[in-house]
């Protein structure tokens, strides 16, 4: 896929916005239990590791979190060992930007590893927004959602 490629598709398809949306809202959904647990387990049992490691650990739990959510819902349409090949299959690239937007929100607002009432909207926003036009491409250029 070169450059070009990207710059001539579709980008005001209405459709394939909202079904990117949706699919980066589910995708959003798995990462954030993951990565808001880890944080406030660290947080409220007041355990005092280095800000990159928790926010690394994080990261992996919220991925792993997002995998399991998709394994669980595919497996009401399919069997439970193709569910999850088709989880693990997902768009890591799309996880991983979204973990790396929500963990560096919340360095920048707070200095990292600590969940208030104010910080995750921003979080929130900052996860949804970040890999959703690559979702969108890959949806519209390649026909493969991330959910």
């Amino acid at each position: 896929m070169f450059i070009q490629d990207v710059i001539h598709i579709n980008w005001f398809c209405q459709h394939t916005w909202l079904q990117s949306s949706k699919n980066t809202l589910w995708c959003l959904l798995g990462c954030c239990i993951g990565d808001f647990g880890t944080i406030a387990y660290f947080q409220f049992m007041q355990i005092d590791w280095p800000v990159i490691l928790i926010m690394s650990l994080a990261i992996v739990n919220g991925i792993l979190t997002s995998i399991a959510l998709e394994t669980f819902i595919l497996s009401k349409q399919m069997s439970m060992k193709l569910a999850f090949k088709t989880a693990i299959g997902m768009s890591l690239v799309s996880m991983v930007s979204m973990e790396l937007a929500m963990n560096l929100t919340d360095v920048a607002l707070t200095g990292g590893a600590i969940l208030t009432w104010w910080v995750i909207p921003f979080m929130l926003i900052a996860g949804f927004v970040t890999p959703l036009p690559y979702n969108y491409w890959r949806l519209k250029a390649l026909g493969k959602a991330c959910h």
